[in-house]
């Protein structure tokens, strides 16, 4: 049987390392974009073939396309990682120039890291963009598959605060929205590549159930036996963060009406399609643990999950 050859948008960051990881694990040819200037060697040390190219650059996308079968892309600009970078250079017109490079190609299939409630959050402009790109796909009749994660759980939680006993959010600690691990996401992503019947299809994932920030801190004190407190400042504080900071961040700008919307109570997954296609969805409680775990975080007494 031919090895399935992939090309991975975005494999320099948390999320693209770990669907390269996952991918190599599943026997996948793998090949890398990765923009001039970035630090590949950890990807040629897998074995990861490098192409250089940059979304926002249409004409180097064929030479990475060139004799592929199918891509991931998990790229992102509206977190600023790079000069130039943002929500139109990269989220808007690089998605579009991939897409129009893959119709070209004639690619099998476009797997598409969007996000959770894409097509509802009319207001905030880095979920509404995901939209507007799996419409973009739609329209350029590009078989495709499109992934809407809620909140990363390790993005969410950081092991240093935690240690110290708390949870910072910007977020009410009683709204309850979808988290998940990004590796639970990175291995969705792949997992598309072979299940024909997530192609064509735009699926929610999560775990299971939804949970508040201060449900996660209960569920977190449990298993560390330790008491986990939630910490968010008062909300003239953060409105005068977002206002400040985001003159500098466009992140940040971009958090204060995804903090909104998460509080409205509509950020919460439909599990129906996930669990039909990949399976039980992960518990909460199994994804705190291996996130436990894989921080290195203490358990009194010696017990470990």
């Amino acid at each position: 049987m031919k090895m399935m050859r992939v090309l991975v948008v975005g494999a320099t960051g948390s999320l693209g390392g770990k669907v390269v990881k996952e991918l190599l694990t599943r026997g996948k040819q793998v090949r890398a974009l990765v923009r001039p200037g970035s630090d590949a060697s950890s990807l040629e040390a897998q074995g990861v073939e490098i192409v250089r190219g940059d979304l926002t650059l249409p004409e180097t996308l064929a030479p990475a396309l060139n004799g592929m079968d199918a891509l991931i892309t998990t790229a992102i600009g509206y977190s600023g990682r790079r000069r130039g970078d943002s929500l139109s250079s990269v989220d808007d017109h690089g998605n579009r120039n991939l897409v129009d490079a893959a119709a070209k190609a004639k690619l099998r299939l476009f797997v598409f890291t969007s996000i959770l409630a894409a097509d509802r959050a009319l207001d905030v402009p880095h979920f509404h963009q995901k939209k507007l790109v799996e419409d973009y796909l739609k329209e350029k009749q590009v078989p495709f598959v499109s992934l809407r994660p809620g909140g990363f759980l390790d993005t969410l939680l950081t092991a240093e605060a935690v240690r110290k006993g708390t949870i910072r959010t910007m977020i009410s600690p009683d709204a309850s929205a979808s988290t998940i691990l990004s590796e639970d996401v990175a291995r969705a992503l792949v997992m598309a590549l072979d299940h024909e019947q997530a192609h064509g299809q735009i699926i929610d994932l999560g775990a299971k159930p939804s949970v508040s920030i201060g449900q996660l801190a209960a569920l977190l004190s449990k298993e560390l036996k330790r008491e986990i407190k939630t910490s968010t400042p008062p909300p003239w504080l953060a409105k005068l963060l977002f206002s400040f900071i985001g003159l500098f961040n466009p992140m940040v700008k971009g958090l204060a009406p995804s903090v909104r919307f998460v509080e409205s109570g509509s950020y919460v997954a439909d599990l129906t399609r996930q669990e039909q296609v990949f399976g039980p969805a992960p518990s909460i409680e199994d994804s705190l643990k291996r996130w436990i775990i894989r921080e290195g975080l203490s358990y009194e007494g010696g017990n470990r999950p």
